[in-house]
């Protein structure tokens, strides 16, 4: 079963909130937790987004395409990173998330069909 944690933050807050060691701690258990799903078999996609403000907003305004500097919505919190896994049930999923939240306070969890459902 493929799902994909996504993890949640602001880089600048923090910084600004948590000490360099803390970084550093966060920054070499999110290693381990790549290195130890990569050798499980159960890692197919990780990846850290760069900051909100480097986003770009794709619209559509009638028949033309509209680019907008920013994040699509502004938020005290966005999209930091995500991880998209390949696991043998749910157990193990959340298990995985629990580990990440201790470090991002707060994780969403979806599983990935395999194909779009029937209609």
């Amino acid at each position: 079963m493929r799902y994909m944690l996504m993890m949640f933050g602001d880089g600048a807050t923090m910084a600004e909130q948590r000490s360099p060691e803390w970084v550093t701690e966060m920054i070499a258990f999110m290693g381990a937790f790549n290195a130890e799903l990569e050798k499980s078999g159960e890692l197919v996609h990780a990846y850290g987004l760069a900051d909100p403000a480097t986003a770009k907003t794709v619209s559509l305004s009638g028949a033309q395409v509209v680019v907008t500097d920013g994040p699509f919505a502004e938020a005290k919190e966005s999209l930091a990173g995500f991880w998209i896994f390949d696991v043998a049930d749910e157990a193990r999923a959340i298990s995985l998330a629990g580990q990440v939240v201790v470090w991002a306070e707060r994780v969403e969890l979806r599983q990935v069909p395999d194909a779009p459902p029937e209609r």
